[in-house]
């Protein structure tokens, strides 16, 4: 089974739903980590505000640390070996990292209020 880790940032919470800012890149991000959980993948996420010594014993963190500061963070790992840092990557890269099939589907607009009929597209519904 493949590992997925991630070393978060110090954030209140990894969902990115906290307070009155919605960081919409945090809500995608937690999104994907549960779809590659229900694909089978074994994923952790560690935040440097709540376990320190996570970040402070492992040595690739450590190096990533000692070089970028926190800005270097969230730093990514795939069954132990350094995928990403600084950024958080998107659902097609975190399946293939961990080797999970992953096609990405076209939503298709069909009028401004989601309808298939002609005339409530062109009804100035919206």
């Amino acid at each position: 089974m493949t590992t997925l880790t991630v070393y978060d940032p110090a954030m209140c919470c990894s969902t990115g739903i906290c307070g009155a800012d919605v960081d919409q890149r945090l809500v995608n991000f937690a999104a994907d980590l549960d779809w590659l959980k229900s694909e089978g993948v074994e994923v952790k996420r560690i935040n440097i505000s709540n376990e320190p010594m996570e970040f402070a014993t492992n040595p690739k963190i450590k190096a990533v640390l000692d070089s970028d500061g926190v800005d270097g963070l969230p730093v990514i790992l795939v069954d132990g070996e350094s995928r990403s840092q600084g950024r958080f990557p998107d659902r097609a890269e975190l399946a293939g990292w961990a080797g999970v099939a992953f096609a990405e589907t076209e939503v298709k607009s069909s009028g401004c209020c989601g309808g298939n009929d002609e005339s409530e597209a062109s009804s100035g519904c919206c």
